[in-house]
């Protein structure tokens, strides 16, 4: 194990990069914050940009290292910790389901709920990442209705996730808010480490003036 796990998370308050600070509270892992504040436009600063060229949050360093895009955060923070068991090992059956709906995240779900946002047609079956809309859906809910967590009976970070992003995409109705989908988003919204990190974001955003 390394001896040096401290984090730092380039973060802003009620974006994509507050569930990375859920994850990293709920790994009880060694983090620090680099806050940036949006409104002021710090991640358009040429400190940020050398970070991040996209000038967006999430990003992390850990050893010198920079890793940015949401899911690969959370594949490498949720490895980093294995004592936590938010990351099935490789060799568990689990961790090809765990691979699988970490990517399905940001190659099926978010094309899909873009494209419907903008109101913009699909790309033709054989070329758009998701197919339609309605599949990517009713895939998504068939593993949710299988079990409390998206593996099964225990929480991944899979699940942190899924929980944070379906929570935003339902309240600004991208997705419906149906049963199987309520109930999954307010068993993670339960979690002490949701509660620590939404604290956390609730004081920042209050002192950038949001």
């Amino acid at each position: 194990m390394l001896s040096n796990r401290q984090i730092t998370l380039f973060h802003a308050p009620n974006t994509r990069s507050s569930g990375v600070l859920i994850l990293l509270e709920e790994l009880r892992a060694d983090y620090r914050l680099h806050a940036l504040n949006l409104k002021a436009g710090e991640q358009r600063g040429a400190a940020y940009l050398a970070i991040n060229p996209m000038g967006k949050v999430p990003a992390i360093e850990h050893n010198g290292a920079l890793v940015t895009e949401q899911v690969a955060i959370y594949l490498y923070l949720a490895d980093l910790y294995p004592e936590a068991g938010l990351a099935p090992p490789i060799g568990d059956p689990l961790r090809g389901p765990y691979l699988r709906w970490m990517v399905y995240y940001g190659s099926c779900f978010e094309p899909a709920l873009v494209d419907r946002a903008m109101k913009r047609e699909p790309a033709s079956p054989s070329t758009s990442p998701y197919g339609d809309y309605y599949t990517m859906l009713k895939t998504l809910t068939d593993q949710l209705a299988m079990g409390p967590y998206m593996l099964g009976e225990k929480i991944s970070a899979v699940d942190v996730l899924w929980g944070t992003a379906l929570n935003w995409t339902t309240k600004f109705q991208l997705v419906p808010a149906m049963p199987v989908i309520q109930t999954y988003i307010d068993r993670i919204k339960a979690r002490p480490s949701v509660m620590r990190a939404n604290a956390i974001d609730t004081e920042l955003a209050a002192s950038y003036g949001q």
